[in-house]
Protein backbone atom coordinates (compact mmCIF):
# COMPACT_ATOMS: atom_id res chain seq x y z
CA UNK A 1 0.00 0.00 0.00
CA UNK A 2 2.82 2.76 0.82
CA UNK A 3 4.20 1.58 -2.78
CA UNK A 4 1.57 2.39 -4.08
CA UNK A 5 0.98 5.30 -2.89
CA UNK A 6 4.22 6.80 -2.93
CA UNK A 7 4.33 5.84 -7.03
CA UNK A 8 0.79 7.73 -7.31
CA UNK A 9 2.93 10.61 -5.12
CA UNK A 10 6.14 10.62 -7.60
CA UNK A 11 3.66 10.58 -10.70
CA UNK A 12 1.27 13.89 -9.94
CA UNK A 13 4.85 15.72 -8.94
CA UNK A 14 6.52 17.12 -11.03
CA UNK A 15 9.27 16.47 -13.85
CA UNK A 16 12.01 18.01 -15.24
CA UNK A 17 11.91 19.91 -18.56
CA UNK A 18 15.62 18.34 -19.23
CA UNK A 19 16.11 14.50 -19.03
CA UNK A 20 19.83 14.39 -17.87
CA UNK A 21 21.64 10.97 -18.74
CA UNK A 22 23.32 8.88 -16.39
CA UNK A 23 27.28 10.45 -16.62
CA UNK A 24 30.52 8.77 -15.59
CA UNK A 25 30.67 9.11 -12.12
CA UNK A 26 34.73 8.50 -10.71
CA UNK A 27 34.60 5.56 -8.62
CA UNK A 28 38.42 6.06 -7.82
CA UNK A 29 38.11 9.66 -7.02
CA UNK A 30 35.33 8.55 -4.33
CA UNK A 31 37.89 5.65 -2.74
CA UNK A 32 40.49 8.00 -2.53
CA UNK A 33 38.71 10.92 -1.08
CA UNK A 34 36.79 8.24 1.81
CA UNK A 35 39.96 6.44 2.14
CA UNK A 36 42.01 9.47 2.69
CA UNK A 37 39.40 11.68 5.20
CA UNK A 38 39.00 8.27 7.30
CA UNK A 39 42.28 7.46 7.48
CA UNK A 40 43.14 7.30 11.10
CA UNK A 41 45.57 10.57 10.24
CA UNK A 42 42.35 12.62 10.29
CA UNK A 43 41.57 11.52 13.72
CA UNK A 44 37.58 11.00 13.00
CA UNK A 45 37.23 14.45 11.67
CA UNK A 46 35.90 16.03 15.17
CA UNK A 47 34.60 19.88 15.04
CA UNK A 48 37.64 21.71 16.60
CA UNK A 49 40.00 19.23 16.32
CA UNK A 50 43.61 18.79 14.09
CA UNK A 51 41.57 16.73 12.07
CA UNK A 52 39.21 19.31 11.00
CA UNK A 53 42.14 21.44 10.20
CA UNK A 54 43.54 18.24 8.17
CA UNK A 55 39.74 17.97 6.59
CA UNK A 56 39.49 21.39 5.76
CA UNK A 57 43.27 21.93 3.68
CA UNK A 58 42.57 18.81 1.75
CA UNK A 59 38.79 19.27 0.94
CA UNK A 60 39.97 22.64 -0.32
CA UNK A 61 42.53 21.28 -2.39
CA UNK A 62 40.06 18.17 -3.67
CA UNK A 63 37.21 21.25 -4.82
CA UNK A 64 39.68 22.99 -6.50
CA UNK A 65 41.30 20.38 -8.62
CA UNK A 66 37.58 18.67 -9.30
CA UNK A 67 36.81 22.44 -11.18
CA UNK A 68 35.07 24.21 -8.33
CA UNK A 69 35.46 28.00 -7.74
CA UNK A 70 35.97 29.48 -3.80
CA UNK A 71 31.90 29.78 -3.47
CA UNK A 72 32.00 32.70 -0.40
CA UNK A 73 33.20 35.46 -1.67
CA UNK A 74 36.85 34.36 -2.82
CA UNK A 75 36.68 31.90 -0.02
CA UNK A 76 36.44 28.28 0.74
CA UNK A 77 35.28 28.69 4.33
CA UNK A 78 32.32 29.88 5.97
CA UNK A 79 33.10 30.19 9.57
CA UNK A 80 30.76 28.98 11.90
CA UNK A 81 30.61 29.80 15.24
CA UNK A 82 30.12 27.21 17.77
CA UNK A 83 29.39 26.93 21.42
CA UNK A 84 29.94 23.56 23.80
CA UNK A 85 27.33 23.90 26.84
CA UNK A 86 27.53 21.27 29.75
CA UNK A 87 25.49 21.45 32.41
CA UNK A 88 26.76 20.60 35.97
CA UNK A 89 25.16 20.68 39.52
CA UNK A 90 21.43 19.95 38.01
CA UNK A 91 19.12 20.17 41.00
CA UNK A 92 15.86 18.03 40.73
CA UNK A 93 13.21 19.02 38.84
CA UNK A 94 10.03 19.75 41.56
CA UNK A 95 6.45 20.35 41.59
CA UNK A 96 4.96 21.49 44.01
CA UNK A 97 1.32 23.14 45.14
CA UNK A 98 -0.95 19.94 43.90
CA UNK A 99 -1.62 16.77 46.30
CA UNK A 100 1.72 15.63 46.66
CA UNK A 101 5.10 17.21 46.34
CA UNK A 102 7.40 15.90 43.09
CA UNK A 103 10.93 15.45 43.06
CA UNK A 104 12.34 13.84 39.75
CA UNK A 105 15.83 13.12 39.54
CA UNK A 106 18.61 14.24 37.02
CA UNK A 107 19.42 11.32 34.49
CA UNK A 108 16.99 8.48 36.31
CA UNK A 109 13.35 10.52 35.90
CA UNK A 110 14.07 13.97 33.98
CA UNK A 111 16.86 15.37 31.87
CA UNK A 112 17.16 19.16 31.69
CA UNK A 113 19.36 21.49 29.58
CA UNK A 114 19.98 24.92 27.76
CA UNK A 115 20.74 26.41 24.79
CA UNK A 116 21.21 29.96 26.97
CA UNK A 117 24.90 30.79 26.76
CA UNK A 118 24.78 31.58 30.26
CA UNK A 119 26.61 30.23 33.37
CA UNK A 120 23.60 29.36 35.20
CA UNK A 121 19.94 28.97 34.71
CA UNK A 122 17.03 29.09 37.75
CA UNK A 123 13.58 28.27 36.48
CA UNK A 124 11.77 28.80 40.09
CA UNK A 125 7.72 28.49 40.93
CA UNK A 126 6.86 29.03 37.41
CA UNK A 127 3.61 27.93 36.49
CA UNK A 128 2.50 24.77 34.48
CA UNK A 129 0.37 23.96 31.89
CA UNK A 130 0.06 21.16 29.22
CA UNK A 131 -0.27 22.08 25.75
CA UNK A 132 -1.25 18.67 24.26
CA UNK A 133 1.50 18.49 21.19
CA UNK A 134 2.91 22.37 21.80
CA UNK A 135 1.80 22.16 18.14
CA UNK A 136 1.23 25.96 16.50
CA UNK A 137 0.05 25.07 12.77
CA UNK A 138 -2.26 27.50 10.93
CA UNK A 139 -1.93 25.80 7.66
CA UNK A 140 -4.26 22.91 9.28
CA UNK A 141 -6.21 25.25 11.72
CA UNK A 142 -4.22 23.42 14.52
CA UNK A 143 -3.29 25.69 17.96
CA UNK A 144 -2.46 23.91 20.77
CA UNK A 145 -1.59 27.57 22.54
CA UNK A 146 -4.73 28.92 21.75
CA UNK A 147 -5.86 31.17 23.81
CA UNK A 148 -3.49 31.08 27.17
CA UNK A 149 -0.35 32.99 27.85
CA UNK A 150 2.73 30.65 28.50
CA UNK A 151 5.16 33.58 29.20
CA UNK A 152 7.36 32.56 31.75
CA UNK A 153 5.46 29.30 32.52
CA UNK A 154 6.61 25.77 32.46
CA UNK A 155 5.10 23.87 29.52
CA UNK A 156 4.40 20.21 29.42
CA UNK A 157 4.11 18.45 25.72
CA UNK A 158 4.16 15.15 24.35
CA UNK A 159 5.98 13.96 21.71
CA UNK A 160 5.68 13.19 17.54
CA UNK A 161 2.04 13.99 15.73
CA UNK A 162 -1.60 13.98 17.62
CA UNK A 163 -2.06 11.07 14.79
CA UNK A 164 0.88 8.92 15.16
CA UNK A 165 -1.30 6.05 16.16
CA UNK A 166 -3.04 5.89 13.25
CA UNK A 167 -2.10 3.11 11.08
CA UNK A 168 -1.71 4.40 7.43
CA UNK A 169 -0.75 7.47 6.21
CA UNK A 170 -3.75 9.78 5.92
CA UNK A 171 -4.89 11.94 9.15
CA UNK A 172 -4.05 15.92 9.91
CA UNK A 173 -0.20 15.09 10.29
CA UNK A 174 -0.13 12.91 7.39
CA UNK A 175 -1.09 9.92 10.14
CA UNK A 176 1.99 7.08 10.86
CA UNK A 177 4.50 9.72 9.12
CA UNK A 178 6.14 12.05 11.15
CA UNK A 179 5.86 15.24 10.60
CA UNK A 180 8.10 18.40 12.25
CA UNK A 181 5.79 19.73 13.93
CA UNK A 182 6.50 15.63 15.93
CA UNK A 183 10.12 16.33 16.21
CA UNK A 184 11.48 17.21 19.65
CA UNK A 185 13.29 19.62 18.19
CA UNK A 186 10.15 21.57 17.01
CA UNK A 187 8.93 21.33 20.43
CA UNK A 188 11.64 23.09 22.17
CA UNK A 189 11.02 26.47 19.15
CA UNK A 190 7.82 26.95 19.65
CA UNK A 191 7.73 26.82 23.55
CA UNK A 192 10.66 29.67 22.89
CA UNK A 193 8.39 31.42 20.75
CA UNK A 194 5.09 31.03 22.87
CA UNK A 195 7.96 32.78 25.37
CA UNK A 196 7.64 29.83 28.14
CA UNK A 197 10.38 29.79 30.65
CA UNK A 198 10.93 25.84 30.24
CA UNK A 199 9.33 22.97 28.26
CA UNK A 200 9.17 19.75 28.90
CA UNK A 201 8.48 16.74 26.63
CA UNK A 202 6.72 13.28 28.24
CA UNK A 203 8.65 10.31 26.89
CA UNK A 204 7.15 7.57 25.89
CA UNK A 205 8.80 4.86 23.38
CA UNK A 206 6.45 4.29 20.58
CA UNK A 207 6.25 7.63 19.38
CA UNK A 208 9.69 8.73 20.22
CA UNK A 209 11.06 5.89 18.34
CA UNK A 210 13.48 5.45 21.12
CA UNK A 211 13.91 4.45 24.56
CA UNK A 212 14.56 6.27 27.79
CA UNK A 213 18.32 5.34 27.53
CA UNK A 214 19.02 7.40 24.36
CA UNK A 215 17.11 10.63 26.04
CA UNK A 216 19.40 10.08 28.79
CA UNK A 217 22.56 9.16 27.05
CA UNK A 218 21.96 12.12 24.29
CA UNK A 219 20.98 14.85 27.13
CA UNK A 220 23.75 14.53 29.91
CA UNK A 221 26.53 15.50 28.23
CA UNK A 222 27.97 18.25 26.12
CA UNK A 223 25.40 20.21 23.82
CA UNK A 224 26.44 21.98 21.15
CA UNK A 225 24.88 25.59 19.80
CA UNK A 226 25.65 27.72 17.09
CA UNK A 227 26.61 31.09 18.38
CA UNK A 228 24.58 33.51 18.32
CA UNK A 229 24.95 37.48 19.13
CA UNK A 230 22.27 37.63 21.74
CA UNK A 231 23.76 34.44 23.16
CA UNK A 232 19.96 32.18 22.49
CA UNK A 233 18.42 33.94 25.29
CA UNK A 234 15.51 33.91 23.24
CA UNK A 235 15.35 30.07 24.13
CA UNK A 236 13.34 28.65 26.88
CA UNK A 237 15.57 28.72 29.98
CA UNK A 238 15.73 25.20 30.33
CA UNK A 239 14.16 22.12 28.06
CA UNK A 240 14.47 18.50 28.44
CA UNK A 241 12.29 15.03 28.91
CA UNK A 242 10.86 13.64 31.54
CA UNK A 243 9.93 9.91 32.32
CA UNK A 244 6.21 8.22 31.57
CA UNK A 245 5.55 7.66 34.90
CA UNK A 246 6.55 10.79 36.38
CA UNK A 247 4.28 12.76 34.17
CA UNK A 248 1.66 10.64 35.66
CA UNK A 249 2.53 11.65 38.45
CA UNK A 250 2.59 14.90 38.04
CA UNK A 251 -0.99 15.11 36.27
CA UNK A 252 -2.58 12.92 39.47
CA UNK A 253 -1.11 15.59 41.82
CA UNK A 254 -2.80 18.32 40.21
CA UNK A 255 -6.14 16.13 39.98
CA UNK A 256 -5.68 15.75 36.44
CA UNK A 257 -6.01 12.08 34.28
CA UNK A 258 -3.16 12.07 32.04
CA UNK A 259 -4.03 9.75 30.07
CA UNK A 260 -7.58 11.55 28.88
CA UNK A 261 -5.83 14.72 28.47
CA UNK A 262 -3.38 13.17 25.88
CA UNK A 263 -6.37 11.45 24.27
CA UNK A 264 -8.17 14.81 24.11
CA UNK A 265 -4.97 16.70 22.99
CA UNK A 266 -5.11 14.49 19.70
CA UNK A 267 -8.66 15.85 18.36
CA UNK A 268 -8.55 19.55 16.76
CA UNK A 269 -9.83 21.91 19.06
CA UNK A 270 -7.54 21.17 22.38
CA UNK A 271 -7.03 24.27 24.31
CA UNK A 272 -4.01 24.07 26.88
CA UNK A 273 -4.48 23.21 30.42
CA UNK A 274 -3.00 25.18 33.46
CA UNK A 275 -2.24 21.63 36.20
CA UNK A 276 -1.76 24.45 39.20
CA UNK A 277 1.46 23.18 40.08
CA UNK A 278 4.80 24.91 39.96
CA UNK A 279 8.25 23.83 38.75
CA UNK A 280 11.24 24.35 39.91
CA UNK A 281 14.57 23.59 38.67
CA UNK A 282 18.66 24.85 38.34
CA UNK A 283 21.91 24.05 37.30
CA UNK A 284 25.13 25.83 36.22
CA UNK A 285 26.84 25.57 32.49
CA UNK A 286 30.34 25.06 31.53
CA UNK A 287 30.78 27.33 28.43
CA UNK A 288 33.13 26.36 25.50
CA UNK A 289 33.58 28.54 22.26
CA UNK A 290 35.31 27.33 18.95
CA UNK A 291 34.93 28.29 15.22
CA UNK A 292 34.21 25.13 12.89
CA UNK A 293 34.02 25.77 9.22
CA UNK A 294 31.81 24.76 6.21
CA UNK A 295 33.81 24.65 2.77
CA UNK A 296 32.08 25.96 -0.27
CA UNK A 297 32.11 25.53 -3.67
CA UNK A 298 30.65 27.06 -6.56
CA UNK A 299 29.85 26.27 -10.40
CA UNK A 300 29.05 29.55 -11.56
CA UNK A 301 25.73 29.15 -14.15
CA UNK A 302 25.84 30.26 -17.97
CA UNK A 303 22.54 32.08 -18.29
CA UNK A 304 21.04 32.22 -14.22
CA UNK A 305 23.84 32.65 -12.02
CA UNK A 306 21.63 34.36 -9.52
CA UNK A 307 19.58 30.89 -9.38
CA UNK A 308 21.58 28.27 -7.47
CA UNK A 309 21.06 24.29 -6.89
CA UNK A 310 22.71 23.05 -3.85
CA UNK A 311 24.36 19.60 -3.36
CA UNK A 312 25.55 18.71 0.52
CA UNK A 313 27.16 16.32 2.76
CA UNK A 314 28.89 16.53 5.90
CA UNK A 315 32.85 16.28 6.56
CA UNK A 316 32.26 15.74 10.44
CA UNK A 317 32.60 12.81 12.27
CA UNK A 318 32.79 12.00 16.17
CA UNK A 319 36.66 12.28 16.57
CA UNK A 320 38.41 10.27 19.04
CA UNK A 321 35.70 8.16 20.84
CA UNK A 322 35.52 4.60 23.41
CA UNK A 323 37.92 2.31 22.34
CA UNK A 324 37.01 -1.40 21.10
CA UNK A 325 39.96 -3.37 20.90
CA UNK A 326 42.20 -0.50 21.36
CA UNK A 327 41.09 1.14 18.55
CA UNK A 328 39.72 4.79 19.62
CA UNK A 329 39.43 6.28 16.45
CA UNK A 330 35.91 6.90 14.70
CA UNK A 331 36.93 7.09 11.74
CA UNK A 332 33.33 7.66 9.90
CA UNK A 333 34.42 5.90 6.43
CA UNK A 334 30.60 5.51 6.00
CA UNK A 335 29.23 8.23 7.69
CA UNK A 336 30.00 10.54 6.21
CA UNK A 337 33.71 9.99 4.17
CA UNK A 338 31.93 8.23 1.15
CA UNK A 339 29.15 10.92 1.35
CA UNK A 340 31.58 13.85 0.88
CA UNK A 341 33.95 11.88 -1.05
CA UNK A 342 30.70 11.33 -3.30
CA UNK A 343 30.33 15.47 -3.82
CA UNK A 344 33.57 16.13 -4.68
CA UNK A 345 33.23 13.71 -7.42
CA UNK A 346 29.98 15.43 -8.12
CA UNK A 347 31.76 18.53 -8.64
CA UNK A 348 34.24 16.80 -10.85
CA UNK A 349 31.50 15.60 -13.04
CA UNK A 350 29.49 18.76 -13.50
CA UNK A 351 32.90 20.66 -14.09
CA UNK A 352 33.74 18.15 -16.18
CA UNK A 353 30.02 18.52 -18.13
CA UNK A 354 30.68 22.06 -18.48
CA UNK A 355 28.42 25.27 -16.73
CA UNK A 356 24.78 24.41 -16.31
CA UNK A 357 22.10 27.05 -16.82
CA UNK A 358 22.03 27.54 -13.47
CA UNK A 359 24.50 27.95 -10.26
CA UNK A 360 25.51 25.07 -8.40
CA UNK A 361 26.93 25.16 -5.06
CA UNK A 362 28.51 22.26 -3.64
CA UNK A 363 28.97 22.43 0.24
CA UNK A 364 30.73 20.43 2.91
CA UNK A 365 28.95 20.46 6.08
CA UNK A 366 30.60 20.62 9.56
CA UNK A 367 29.02 19.55 12.52
CA UNK A 368 26.20 17.81 11.45
CA UNK A 369 26.83 14.76 14.11
CA UNK A 370 26.76 17.56 16.65
CA UNK A 371 23.17 18.50 15.71
CA UNK A 372 23.34 19.54 12.16
CA UNK A 373 25.00 22.66 13.36
CA UNK A 374 26.99 23.37 9.76
CA UNK A 375 23.71 23.34 7.75
CA UNK A 376 21.66 25.43 10.36
CA UNK A 377 24.56 27.72 10.56
CA UNK A 378 24.29 27.95 6.67
CA UNK A 379 20.75 28.03 6.55
CA UNK A 380 20.51 31.27 9.40
CA UNK A 381 23.39 32.82 7.05
CA UNK A 382 22.74 31.69 3.79
CA UNK A 383 25.72 32.57 1.43
CA UNK A 384 23.69 32.65 -1.29
CA UNK A 385 19.62 33.80 -1.11
CA UNK A 386 17.49 30.92 -0.12
CA UNK A 387 14.65 32.72 -2.03
CA UNK A 388 16.99 31.93 -4.72
CA UNK A 389 18.29 28.87 -4.03
CA UNK A 390 15.75 26.48 -6.56
CA UNK A 391 16.21 23.44 -4.44
CA UNK A 392 18.89 20.44 -4.09
CA UNK A 393 19.66 17.20 -2.31
CA UNK A 394 21.95 16.01 0.55
CA UNK A 395 24.18 12.88 0.88
CA UNK A 396 24.94 11.15 4.28
CA UNK A 397 26.20 7.60 4.72
CA UNK A 398 25.80 5.45 1.27
CA UNK A 399 26.13 2.29 2.16
CA UNK A 400 28.30 0.01 0.73
CA UNK A 401 25.57 -2.83 -0.35
CA UNK A 402 26.04 -3.31 -4.30
CA UNK A 403 24.21 -2.68 -6.97
CA UNK A 404 20.48 -2.31 -5.64
CA UNK A 405 17.34 -2.43 -7.68
CA UNK A 406 15.50 0.22 -5.70
CA UNK A 407 16.10 3.27 -3.41
CA UNK A 408 14.83 4.23 -0.08
CA UNK A 409 12.72 7.85 -0.23
CA UNK A 410 13.20 9.35 3.05
CA UNK A 411 10.24 11.76 3.40
CA UNK A 412 8.61 10.84 0.00
CA UNK A 413 5.44 12.78 -0.78
CA UNK A 414 6.64 15.75 0.50
CA UNK A 415 7.68 18.12 -2.41
CA UNK A 416 7.85 18.19 -6.25
CA UNK A 417 11.52 17.24 -6.24
CA UNK A 418 9.72 13.40 -5.89
CA UNK A 419 9.47 13.50 -10.01
CA UNK A 420 12.35 14.52 -9.60
CA UNK A 421 13.98 11.78 -8.47
CA UNK A 422 11.15 9.23 -10.28
CA UNK A 423 12.23 10.39 -13.50
CA UNK A 424 16.03 9.30 -12.68
CA UNK A 425 15.52 6.26 -11.44
CA UNK A 426 13.36 5.30 -14.68
CA UNK A 427 16.63 6.38 -16.66
CA UNK A 428 18.15 3.44 -14.72
CA UNK A 429 15.26 1.45 -14.79
CA UNK A 430 15.01 1.64 -10.68
CA UNK A 431 12.11 1.95 -8.30
CA UNK A 432 11.46 4.17 -5.31
CA UNK A 433 11.12 2.02 -2.19
CA UNK A 434 8.88 3.99 0.75
CA UNK A 435 10.68 4.20 4.11
CA UNK A 436 9.85 1.50 5.70
CA UNK A 437 9.40 3.54 9.95
CA UNK A 438 8.25 7.27 8.38
CA UNK A 439 7.07 7.67 12.33
CA UNK A 440 10.73 7.58 13.22
CA UNK A 441 11.24 10.95 11.04
CA UNK A 442 13.83 10.51 9.62
CA UNK A 443 13.96 13.35 6.79
CA UNK A 444 14.19 15.37 10.05
CA UNK A 445 17.90 14.28 11.51
CA UNK A 446 19.94 15.26 8.45
CA UNK A 447 21.29 18.72 6.95
CA UNK A 448 18.91 18.74 4.42
CA UNK A 449 16.37 19.36 6.70
CA UNK A 450 18.31 22.97 7.37
CA UNK A 451 17.43 23.67 4.19
CA UNK A 452 13.80 22.33 4.34
CA UNK A 453 12.70 24.56 7.04
CA UNK A 454 13.80 27.44 5.16
CA UNK A 455 11.68 26.51 2.64
CA UNK A 456 14.08 25.47 0.15
CA UNK A 457 12.96 21.83 -0.93
CA UNK A 458 15.42 18.84 -0.74
CA UNK A 459 15.27 15.60 -1.75
CA UNK A 460 16.93 12.29 0.33
CA UNK A 461 17.06 8.64 -0.33
CA UNK A 462 19.04 6.17 1.46
CA UNK A 463 20.76 3.22 -0.37
CA UNK A 464 18.17 0.67 -1.41
CA UNK A 465 18.00 -2.99 -0.08
CA UNK A 466 16.00 -5.14 -2.85
CA UNK A 467 19.95 -5.83 -4.27
CA UNK A 468 20.48 -7.31 -7.24
CA UNK A 469 22.79 -10.15 -5.82
CA UNK A 470 20.69 -11.88 -3.11
CA UNK A 471 17.98 -9.82 -3.02
CA UNK A 472 15.90 -7.66 -0.28
CA UNK A 473 16.57 -10.46 2.91
CA UNK A 474 20.73 -9.63 1.94
CA UNK A 475 20.03 -5.93 1.20
CA UNK A 476 18.38 -5.85 5.09
CA UNK A 477 20.99 -7.86 6.49
CA UNK A 478 23.75 -5.95 4.85
CA UNK A 479 22.17 -2.75 6.47
CA UNK A 480 21.23 -4.24 9.94
CA UNK A 481 24.98 -5.34 10.07
CA UNK A 482 26.83 -1.87 9.86
CA UNK A 483 23.87 -0.60 12.20
CA UNK A 484 25.03 -3.43 14.57
CA UNK A 485 28.60 -3.54 14.13
CA UNK A 486 30.29 -0.22 12.76
CA UNK A 487 27.70 2.77 12.62
CA UNK A 488 29.30 5.62 15.03
CA UNK A 489 31.82 2.82 16.53
CA UNK A 490 35.59 2.55 15.45
CA UNK A 491 34.42 -0.30 13.44
CA UNK A 492 33.46 2.45 10.31
CA UNK A 493 36.47 2.22 8.12
CA UNK A 494 37.80 2.04 4.89
CA UNK A 495 37.71 -1.57 3.02
CA UNK A 496 39.39 -1.36 0.15
CA UNK A 497 36.98 -4.80 -0.88
CA UNK A 498 33.67 -2.56 -0.49
CA UNK A 499 31.50 -3.00 -3.79
CA UNK A 500 31.21 0.51 -5.42
CA UNK A 501 28.42 -0.17 -7.74
CA UNK A 502 26.00 0.66 -5.43
CA UNK A 503 27.05 3.83 -4.89
CA UNK A 504 28.02 4.77 -7.78
CA UNK A 505 24.45 4.23 -8.99
CA UNK A 506 22.98 6.51 -6.07
CA UNK A 507 25.58 9.53 -7.07
CA UNK A 508 24.28 9.03 -10.97
CA UNK A 509 21.02 9.85 -9.62
CA UNK A 510 21.97 12.75 -7.44
CA UNK A 511 24.26 14.16 -10.79
CA UNK A 512 21.02 13.63 -12.84
CA UNK A 513 18.62 14.84 -10.12
CA UNK A 514 20.62 18.29 -9.61
CA UNK A 515 21.25 19.18 -13.31
CA UNK A 516 17.59 18.74 -14.21
CA UNK A 517 17.29 21.39 -11.90
CA UNK A 518 20.50 22.98 -12.51
CA UNK A 519 19.08 23.72 -16.49
CA UNK A 520 15.75 23.69 -16.29
CA UNK A 521 13.47 27.28 -15.00
CA UNK A 522 11.39 25.68 -12.89
CA UNK A 523 10.79 26.32 -8.92
CA UNK A 524 9.81 22.66 -7.81
CA UNK A 525 7.60 23.19 -4.24
CA UNK A 526 6.61 21.43 -1.10
CA UNK A 527 2.95 19.90 -2.02
CA UNK A 528 0.39 21.75 -0.67
CA UNK A 529 -0.41 21.27 2.87
CA UNK A 530 3.40 20.35 3.67
CA UNK A 531 4.56 21.88 6.81
CA UNK A 532 7.13 24.19 4.59
CA UNK A 533 5.09 25.16 1.78
CA UNK A 534 3.46 28.68 3.39
CA UNK A 535 7.57 29.34 4.60
CA UNK A 536 8.67 28.65 0.66
CA UNK A 537 5.96 30.40 -0.83
CA UNK A 538 6.92 33.57 1.41
CA UNK A 539 10.23 32.96 0.25
CA UNK A 540 9.75 33.05 -3.45
CA UNK A 541 6.99 35.70 -3.07
CA UNK A 542 9.73 38.32 -2.20
CA UNK A 543 12.32 37.12 -4.39
CA UNK A 544 13.82 39.15 -6.75
CA UNK A 545 12.15 38.62 -10.31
Amino acid sequence: MRRLLLAALLSAAAAPAVAQTAPQISVDTMKEVTKTLSSDAFEGRAPGSAGETKTLAYLQEQFQKAGLKPGNKGRWLQDVPLVEITAKNVSALTFTGGKTPLSLAYGPDMVVGTYRVTPHIDVKDSDVVFAGYGIVAPEKGWNDYAGLDVKGKTVIVLINDPDWQTKDLNGPFNGRAMTYYGRWTYKYEEAARQGAAAVIIVHQTEPAAYGWNVVRSSNTGAAHVADATDGHMHDTAAHGWMQLDKARALFASAGKDFDQLAAAARVKGFRPVPLGVKASVSFDNTISKQISHNVVGILPGREAPNEYVLLSAHWDHLGHCTPVNGDGICNGAVDNADGTAALVALAQANAKAGPARRSMVFVALTAEESGLLGSAYYGDNPIYPLSQTVGGANMDALGMYGPAKDVIVVGGGKSELDGYLNAALKRQGRYATPEPTPEKGFYYRSDHFSLAKHGVPMVYFETGQDLVTGGRAAGEAAAKDYEEHRYHAPQDEYDPKWDWRGVEQDVQLYYMIARDLADGTAWPNWVPGDEFRAIRDKSRAGAAR
